[in-house]
């Protein structure tokens, strides 16, 4: 009988498939959030397209590395799994709101997938909440 702190471990090739996963996005996001804490001119003039003020760019970038790091830890990775949505969902909000081309749009949704893709294949306790199969 299991007990709920305890969970039944994931296979090595899901894990690992997860940790991969993980840290493509990792090392993106925290690309991203380092590109505006430097305000990147490719930053400045992405901000300047979809109307964000020049003032937000190192609060968001700041706060994006925040949420990675909290994604990479595994006691609050689901928390920053959550953050990292919510960020990237205002991201996709943007974007749909300057009408801005397909593939800006999407991009932000296909991390916001693989993020919480490469979690679920590392983590038994979502597996367990998420049950996919019998």
């Amino acid at each position: 009988m299991h007990s709920i702190m305890e969970s039944p471990s994931v296979s090595k090739g899901s894990l690992w498939a997860g940790r991969t996963l993980s840290g493509i996005v990792v090392l993106f996001m925290a690309f991203d959030g380092v590109t505006k804490v430097l305000k990147a001119r490719q930053v400045i003039d992405a901000f300047a397209r979809i109307g964000f003020p020049e003032t937000t760019i190192v609060g968001i970038g700041a706060s994006l590395l925040v949420w990675t790091a909290l994604y990479v830890i595994p006691r609050t990775s689901v928390l920053g799994a959550i953050l990292l949505t919510a960020h990237l969902g205002g991201a996709t909000a943007a974007n749909v709101r300057t009408g801005s081309p397909l593939f800006n749009t999407s991009f932000p949704i296909i991390f916001g997938v693989l993020v919480w893709l490469g979690l679920f294949l590392r983590e038994s306790r979502l597996q367990a909440l998420i049950p996919l199969r019998d």
